[in-house]
């Protein structure tokens, strides 16, 4: 027999050292010595290892699906460009349909439960979908992809929950960056093994990869995850403290009533939908076709293949690091507003990109070189999306955090469908250059339409409906006030 608070404690141990070098830059930001490296963090390990995961099973048939239609290689599929995305976009048709309800979930049972069952239930499926796609067909690949989008509707509710929990306003922009910055690199790995596992396995290889990598995740997530710090048997009541303390959640759980009409009237979290709507156009356009444009513009192998379209999510996951430090320093000094900053960081995430994108549409040809530089640097700058309008559901209202998430994501997600297709019914020839440049154009447009947007109604302020009035106090108001400065 085992001893489970023994094998958690061994996990623990070692989940704590893959922490010490990120924590490392923390002398950029002294921290009081109760902040120094805890359970807050093993937890933030866990999460960014679930965005890894998540992502990596949610892109995998974005180069899967380039193996899939190899007549070169074995057991493949005879998928005109019109199914394929189909297929592309079939992830999205479940990933819709659970966000106000997994907002809902995680603001009322808390994010760890759904976050295991989210990655759970992706890599059953992702273990099954091979065999599901030789006797089903693509009816079948598609029906395997919208019941895992359907369980990744609870990914960034539960996300956003655990990190309005489990991370102090000192620290939010350094370690949110660091969980959402695993999805950057969830997507550069995926995308990188693909194109080998494919060569040497073939196809169904990837997809047996990143199931068996997603089972282990869960089977240790189950032993040290927790859904805020009083439910972790792990945390010292000094760590409890600070964190409670900095989140001003001493005293336990509160549970409140949602203010649908509060929420849906307010034009700075009508903002929050438009700039996020506008970030998956943008994201999903280029995740879901780079490697098509890789393999039929640029002319490149499946191995060469998804090294360079994982090279661009490679660059965005290195810059979201100095992007979460940047903006907690600059907000620990005082240079500027929680506003400011969160607007600053989205316009570089937005701005520069919708410039890189003009120039990739110009570039000639085959020229393979001066294209993934380019599109590092689209891909690259979005990092700045990190710190920008992604934190600003938790600086407006945190105990509604998931479920404001939860709304956006869901409208910001009809969009991730439509992007594929979209792009499917523009490019009628998919080896000519200039209907690429349709795309990026178009691309190009909405980055700079939704960040115009979030710049004139955008705000971090702390909203009035994120307390009932009844409970609102002298010292509710000057923990908005503090939010505005410190967050």
């Amino acid at each position: 027999m085992f001893h489970v608070p023994r094998i958690q404690l061994k996990i623990v141990r070692c989940v704590k050292k893959l922490t010490i070098v990120f924590l490392a830059f923390g002398k950029y930001n002294p921290l009081p010595k109760e902040a120094a490296l805890g359970i807050r963090h093993v937890q933030c390990v866990m999460l960014f290892f679930a965005m890894l995961l998540a992502f990596g099973m949610r892109v995998n048939m974005s180069m899967a699906i380039v193996a899939m239609t190899d007549s070169t290689m074995e057991n493949t599929f005879d998928w005109s460009m019109q199914i394929q995305s189909v297929i592309l976009s079939s992830f999205f048709w479940g990933y819709v349909v659970l966000q106000v309800p997994g907002g809902l979930l995680a603001d009322k049972v808390g994010g760890s439960l759904l976050i295991s069952i989210s990655i759970g239930a992706n890599s059953i499926i992702s273990l099954i979908l091979p065999t599901a796609a030789v006797y089903g067909g693509w009816y079948a690949v598609c029906a395997c992809r919208v019941l895992q989008g359907l369980a990744q509707g609870f990914v960034y509710p539960s996300m956003h929950n655990l990190i309005g929990k489990w991370v102090p306003l000192e620290e939010k922009s350094r370690l949110g960056t660091f969980i959402y910055a695993g999805a950057q690199l969830g997507t550069a790995v995926m995308l990188m093994s693909a194109g080998f596992l494919a060569d040497y396995w073939g196809w169904s290889a990837i997809f047996y990869f990143i199931g068996t990598c997603g089972v282990v995740w869960t089977v240790i997530y189950f032993f040290i995850g927790a859904g805020e710090p009083q439910d972790s048997k792990l945390i010292s009541e000094e760590e409890k403290l600070y964190i409670q303390t900095s989140l001003g959640q001493v005293g336990g759980k509160k549970t409140l009533p949602v203010p649908w009409l509060s929420i849906l009237t307010s034009m700075p979290f009508i903002s929050l939908i438009i700039v996020h709507c506008c970030q998956n156009w943008g994201f999903w356009t280029l995740m879901t076709e780079m490697p098509s444009y890789m393999s039929q513009v640029l002319g490149v192998n499946i191995k060469a293949n998804g090294v360079l379209s994982a090279t661009p999510y490679v660059v965005m996951y290195i810059l979201s690091f100095p992007a979460g430090f940047i903006s907690d320093y600059a907000l620990g000094k005082g240079w500027v507003s929680t506003t400011a900053a969160r607007k600053i960081s989205n316009s570089i995430g937005y701005v520069g990109p919708a410039i890189a994108l003009i120039g990739l549409a110009y570039v000639p040809a085959g020229n393979v070189g001066l294209a993934v530089g380019i599109l590092s640097a689209v891909v690259g700058l979005n990092a700045g999306h990190f710190t920008g309008f992604m934190l600003v559901h938790l600086d407006m209202a945190p105990n509604f955090a998931g479920t404001m998430l939860g709304i956006t994501n869901a409208i910001a997600n009809c969009i991730s469908i439509i992007a594929p297709l979209a792009a499917g019914a523009i490019i009628k020839d998919e080896t000519d250059a200039t209907e690429w440049r349709k795309i990026f154009y178009l691309a190009s447009f909405i980055y700079i339409i939704g960040n115009t947007i979030f710049l004139i109604f955008g705000t971090s302020i702390r909203q009035a409906w994120n307390e009932p009035k009844t409970e609102k106090n002298i010292e509710n108001n000057n923990d908005a006030d503090k939010t505005e400065k410190v967050v």
